[in-house]
């Protein structure tokens, strides 16, 4: 029975696992095919360097197939080098990713051409800052489902992965930090275009954050650590008003030598001008410092996966 159990939770995993790489391609493919693409922002990454072969190829080759190319030579080095979970998983949404976008390309040409463009007061001109925003958001949004269940959409990060095998001198971040550059900058130079390397650079930095959000949590919790003379009253209080829990941890002050209480309390962050008034009002001369928090599980928060 407890083997049973323990296949079917894996098995649930599992679902949940492929249920977010093919909702994360689907908001990729999204985003490079409304956003990026039709106005030749390159974020760096295979998607960049396919929308810049893309236009050089005077449109005959689609983007979805450009980027699969690209990407069969990462997978034969991946293979041997990364784990094969990881390496199937990325197979599995580099796939999809490709499929979606060419499958969806004829809607969202048409969605570009019928409905976004005539919200511009001047079609001539579309408002690419805005565009580069967007699909920066829904960029990152979707990557980040992706890398939430274990694989990523091949590209830089698989490249960097590769890279990393052989040069373990520099770190993930700074290897894709390298190629996404230097695509953006190869992007400049075929479209001959500044502005759209600074375009793509908003669109890769948005989308970098959202990745993040998604990955760890957006910042809803505060941590507080409070130092004072009237410690036992100050916990007491904000267990009783504020129904947090407190902990009570050791601490010295090196200029008086005096032992100290410090307390450490996360709560909600529309808790903590309760909480500052409250402290205030027992010690003026309590010593407060305040930290953001991107994730807390456990009782009172976000429960345990």
């Amino acid at each position: 029975m407890i083997k049973y159990l323990i296949a079917k939770g894996k098995k649930s995993e599992l679902w949940k696992a492929y249920l977010l790489i093919v909702v994360g391609s689907f908001l990729t493919a999204a985003s490079i095919n409304v956003f990026m693409v039709p106005y030749k922002i390159a974020p760096g990454g295979v998607s960049g360097i396919a929308t810049v072969i893309y236009y050089i190829s005077n449109e005959k080759l689609s983007v979805g197939i450009i980027m699969l190319m690209l990407n069969v030579p990462l997978f034969a080095l991946g293979f041997k080098f990364i784990g094969r979970k990881f390496i199937v998983r990325t197979f599995v949404s580099t796939i999809l990713l490709s499929v979606f976008i060419d499958t969806l390309e004829p809607y969202t040409r048409y969605f570009v051409e019928n409905y976004l463009v005539k919200l511009e007061h001047s079609p001539s001109v579309p408002d690419l800052l805005l565009y580069s925003i967007f699909g920066g958001f829904i960029m990152g949004a979707g990557l980040g489902l992706v890398f939430r269940a274990g694989a990523t959409t091949g590209g830089s990060d698989l490249a960097a992965r590769v890279v990393n095998h052989f040069v373990p001198n520099l770190t993930m971040g700074q290897i894709i930090m390298i190629i996404d550059t230097s695509v953006i900058i190869f992007a400049a130079v075929s479209f001959n275009s500044f502005h759209l390397a600074m375009y793509a650079i908003v669109t890769l930095y948005i989308s970098s954050k959202v990745i993040d959000a998604v990955l760890e949590g957006v910042n809803f919790a505060k941590s507080v650590l409070i130092i004072s003379d009237k410690s036992d009253e100050i916990a007491v209080k904000i267990m009783e008003e504020l129904d947090r829990g407190v902990t009570s941890l050791r601490g010295k002050g090196m200029y008086t030598g005096d032992d100290k209480k410090v307390l450490l309390c996360v709560l909600h962050r529309g808790q903590l001008q309760h909480l500052k008034e409250l402290v205030i009002s027992l010690d003026k001369n309590s010593f407060i410092i305040l930290t953001d928090i991107r994730e807390v599980l456990g009782e009172g928060f976000k429960t345990y996966e």
